[in-house]
């Protein structure tokens, strides 16, 4: 998904030629492509991310257009990277998020999807998911995404139970969810399921109840988010008029903790502090490649990309991107190339977060110094750390932001 805020940065050129540093490198990188899909037909009460509803659209913005404005930035990204002199590398993930990626047509999803595989090619085996609400899919639209070339689908599930959701603005009831998991096994997709725990009002029975519905589906992937209430969103003014409950770190961590105890038992293991997986097959290689600093370009209004440490992102609304693509100029807002320093720092952020762990030779003397009291705090895996890997315990995963900010000082 794309925030709704976009950073400050350099400006990005028209040609969308990108610097030296972001070719040096790349065949050692893997290559993915993110497709900001940014359409919705509600807006939750939580959500910050870069989403129109219909009405919220305007300027001539059109869903139906979409999918051929996004294989304009398509042909004007293989364009921009051969003349940057980033040599082809075939697509080893896709990923369609939002919004709701399938409000659009199976079809157009599908459009897009070949005109990047015309473009760049794409790995055998390679991943290529669609993030969907279970009322934005029918059989039929599921099978013709498979039939495409979709290997996966995420479904925002969110919850269980009905009051929790009611108080999100989702728009499905809980059975649909079964009903689109069945589908979507039928099709032969992989299916994830996303929960969010926390939301306010929500007991720790309503949040039991929702993981183990969720895992009753037995799902090949689960995403379990805590919730983060945005300034500007619905709740955040629900919550600010006493509508509703604040949310509570100490309720968060209660329910990571069950949610971490169950997934364990029903054979799912956290390969990412917020993300478990039936096999290492399972994980999301497309934010993996996140992760671990890889190489994506994002299509879409806001959209961000990152190659060989250059990074930039899109004009927010669809009218603006749409208008600078139609006069063969480069959506990108701005954009900035990371030194060294924050690259590194970077690494040290996002890996750490991982299972396999953070190769413990990148720290700074005063970051290995730090081991030792992470060992003793019990955050950190202590044989892990003596063989050069720095793996979070589950209390390290809970408190992750610590960890970094000692392996950082």
């Amino acid at each position: 998904m794309t925030p709704s805020a976009l950073p400050l940065g350099d400006p990005a050129p028209a040609d969308g030629i990108l610097p030296e540093q972001a070719a040096v490198g790349a065949q050692a990188r893997q290559f993915g492509l993110y497709t900001h899909i940014p359409f919705c037909a509600v807006r939750c009460g939580y959500c910050d991310f870069n989403t129109y509803t219909a009405t919220e659209l305007g300027g001539g913005a059109s869903q139906d257009a979409y999918a051929s404005t996004a294989i304009q930035e398509i042909e004007f990204a293989a364009r921009a990277l051969a003349e940057s002199n980033v040599p082809a590398r075939k697509l080893s993930t896709v990923f369609f998020g939002g919004g709701t990626p399938t409000l659009l047509p199976a079809g157009d999803l599908v459009s897009v999807l070949r005109a990047a595989v015309k473009q760049w090619g794409i790995k055998d085996g390679a991943e290529v998911t669609t993030e969907a609400n279970p009322d934005s899919v029918t059989a039929e639209s599921l099978a013709e995404l498979r039939a495409g070339g979709f290997t996966r689908v995420s479904f925002g599930m969110q919850s269980a139970v009905p009051h929790v959701l009611k108080v999100l603005d989702r728009t499905h009831s809980p059975q649909r969810v079964p009903q689109a998991v069945s589908w979507a096994r039928e099709a032969g997709l992989k299916v994830s399921v996303d929960l969010i725990y926390g939301t306010p009002g929500e007991s720790l029975v309503d949040w039991e109840t929702s993981v183990r519905t969720a895992l009753s589906y037995h799902p090949d992937h689960i995403s379990a988010y805590s919730l983060i209430v945005e300034e500007g969103t619905k709740l955040a003014a629900q919550i600010r008029r006493g509508q509703v409950p604040n949310i509570d770190d100490d309720d968060h961590a209660v329910k990571y903790e069950l949610a971490d105890t169950l997934f364990t038992e029903a054979g799912l293991d956290w390969y990412e502090v917020s993300n478990w997986a039936r096999t290492p097959g399972d994980a999301c290689q497309h934010n993996m490649a996140y992760w671990r600093g890889d190489d994506w370009w994002g299509i879409g209004p806001g959209a961000h990309s990152h190659v060989g440490g250059v990074r930039w992102w899109n004009v927010k609304h669809p009218t603006a991107y749409a208008n600078r693509l139609g006069k063969g100029e480069s959506p990108a807002a701005g954009r900035e190339t990371l030194d060294v320093d924050t690259r590194t720092m970077e690494r040290i952020m996002l890996t750490s977060r991982l299972a396999e762990g953070l190769d413990t030779g990148v720290l700074s003397p005063e970051g290995r110094k730090a081991i030792a009291g992470l060992i003793a705090a019990e955050l950190v895996d202590p044989l892990k750390a003596f063989n050069g890997t720095l793996v979070l315990t589950r209390k390290g995963r809970l408190l992750g932001d610590a960890v970094t900010r000692a392996l950082l000082a």
